[in-house]
C-alpha cells in the first residue's frame, strides 16, 4: 500500500511542476532592435511559456526568448526555477517596447507585470537592453514565420 501512494504521490508531482520537461526545445528566430541583433528562441505555447529560460545556467550573449500571444493581456513573469538575471521587455502588437524590468534569481517568487496589456515579452541576459541604449518606444523586429534556420511558421496558443 506505501508503494502505491508512493507512486501516486510521483505521478501527481511530474504533471503539476511546471518545471517537468524543461528547457523546451523551441524554434529560433533572428530578432532586430535598436540596430542590435540578437538570436530568441520562441515561446508560443503553454508549455514553452511556463519553462520560459528556468533550468537553464547560461544564456549565451545577444541571446534571449521571445514570449509570443495570441491576443494582449496583462502578462506576468517570475524567476522561480530561473538562474540567470534578466531584463524582461513588454511589447505591444505592434511590437514597440512599452517598458523593460530587470529580474533577479533571488527572488524567484517576485511577479513582474506589463502596466499595461501586451503581446509579446522579450527576455534577455540582465543588462542588454541599458548596454545597447534600447527604451520603450523602440520597435522590435522580427518574423514569426522565420527560423534562424529556415522557413517554418509558429504556432501561437491563447493560453
Amino acid at each position: 500500500m506505501v508503494i502505491i501512494q508512493f507512486l501516486l504521490l510521483l505521478i501527481v508531482v511530474g504533471y503539476t511542476n511546471p518545471g517537468h520537461g524543461c528547457p523546451v526545445d523551441n524554434k529560433r528566430i533572428e530578432i532586430v532592435v535598436g540596430g542590435h541583433s540578437l538570436t530568441a528562441e520562441v515561446a508560443s505555447d503553454r508549455v514553452s511559456h511556463q519553462c520560459g529560460l528556468a533550468h537553464r545556467s547560461h544564456l549565451p550573449p545577444d541571446h534571449g526568448m521571445l514570449f509570443a500571444y495570441a491576443s494582449d493581456r496583462i502578462l506576468g513573469f517570475w524567476m522561480r526555477d530561473t538562474l540567470i538575471p534578466l531584463s524582461i521587455a513588454f511589447l505591444d502588437a505592434q511590437r514597440e517596447i512599452l517598458e523593460i524590468q530587470d529580474m533577479v534569481p533571488e527572488h524567484p517568487y517576485r511577479r513582474h507585470f506589463s502596466k499595461v496589456p501586451a503581446r509579446y515579452a522579450l527576455e534577455v541576459n540582465r543588462g542588454w537592453f541599458a548596454d545597447k541604449a534600447i527604451k520603450p518606444g523602440d520597435r522590435v523586429e522580427f518574423d514569426l514565420g522565420a527560423t534562424a534556420k529556415g522557413k517554418s511558421r509558429a504556432y501561437i496558443a491563447d493560453d
